[in-house]
């Protein structure tokens, strides 16, 4: 499998990686749905499920390219290259876009989003009542968890990993988005901005030859968190492609008209046109978090006045949608060519 991989569909897998990085750490979005569209979902979870006990003795005893070419190394290594590079480059672009033209980025999401239901279930022929049924249960717990408050910021280490065990559903559950889990788990800009950063200051510190950082107890603190999330999300991640590799093989159709359910609940997740509401005190003051920023209690979802701001998120709405019927394209040409 790793052998047929040209120098092109190995720089296409890094920037699908990048992708999937991006689409993690938006609220409301899923690197799964990535995964899903560009055609790679069952092999990312096939390759996942790889890492097991037999994986682990050929590690053990030596047998390094055995073990890579079993858990399918260079498909998960350039993919989570992908990834690594997104979180310190593509997303910083996403936070800035998010920041300065919020609507338009929103409105590209969900063009995205609807182009991902559009492509899940236009193939899907097994309609019958079981798969509606997975198909509204799915609908009603995304739309039930974008309705829920979040909590307070808790360090405590347990609870970090617990929360990368939890957090990484977004990559392996399209539609399921981890980063808004991490919001209603009320650690997203602990794990995902403050923990991030401060690894980014150390590796920066560490090329300057500047090591007073390990005296710093803060950032010494931020590093465990980070390590420790790290940890529960490979945990996650392994645990979760066993349980979707099985569910997969044996209930494959439910599963998929769950996770169409799941996409279609996240669109009021990502809907462009929403008036945030942000928590705060009896006095009327706003609530901050650890940075300083204040803390989003809700969203008012509204429909839009005919104005060319309008016209102009719709436009991108249509863009997000042809990038995913882009993806599609390239992925039926893919498969084309090396059949």
């Amino acid at each position: 499998m790793q052998s047929t991989r040209t120098l092109k569909d190995r720089i296409f897998l890094v920037i699908k990686g990048l992708a999937m990085g991006a689409a993690n750490k938006v609220p409301g979005v899923s690197g799964g749905v990535v995964a899903f569209v560009a055609g790679f979902y069952e092999e990312f979870i096939y390759s996942l499920q790889r890492v097991n006990k037999t994986a682990f003795k050929l590690l053990i005893n030596g047998r390094f390219s055995s073990f890579y070419n079993y858990i399918n190394g260079r498909f998960i290594g350039l993919l989570f290259l992908g990834m690594v590079i997104s979180y310190f480059s593509v997303s910083k672009l996403l936070d800035y876009l998010i920041v300065n033209y919020e609507l338009y980025v929103w409105s590209a999401f969900f063009g995205m989003i609807l182009g991902s239901i559009y492509y899940i279930s236009k193939d899907f022929k097994a309609w019958n009542r079981n798969t509606i049924i997975a198909l509204i249960l799915g609908t009603a717990i995304g739309i039930s968890i974008s309705f829920l408050d979040p909590a307070t910021e808790n360090d405590n280490l347990w609870f970090v990993f617990i929360c990368g065990i939890v957090s990484v559903s977004g990559m392996t559950l399209p539609g399921f988005s981890g980063s808004f889990i991490l919001i209603l788990l009320g650690n997203y800009v602990l794990l995902l901005v403050d923990s991030v950063n401060a690894l980014y200051d150390s590796i920066t510190d560490i090329f300057s030859g500047n090591f007073d950082f390990v005296n710093d107890p803060v950032r010494v603190r931020m590093l465990k968190v980070l390590s420790v999330f790290t940890l529960g999300s490979v945990t996650g991640l392994v645990t979760f492609s066993h349980i979707l590799n099985y569910i997969l093989k044996h209930y494959k159709n439910i599963t998929l008209a769950t996770l169409v359910g799941f996409i279609v609940g996240s669109l009021g997740l990502v809907w462009p046109w929403k008036k945030t509401i942000y928590k705060t005190n009896s006095d009327g003051s706003f609530i901050l978090d650890s940075t300083g920023s204040q803390i989003v209690e809700n969203y008012i979802r509204f429909f839009p006045e005919p104005t060319t701001e309008t016209y102009i998120a719709i436009a991108y709405i249509v863009v997000g949608i042809l990038i995913v019927l882009g993806l599609e394209w390239y992925g039926q040409r893919t498969r084309q060519i090396k059949a």
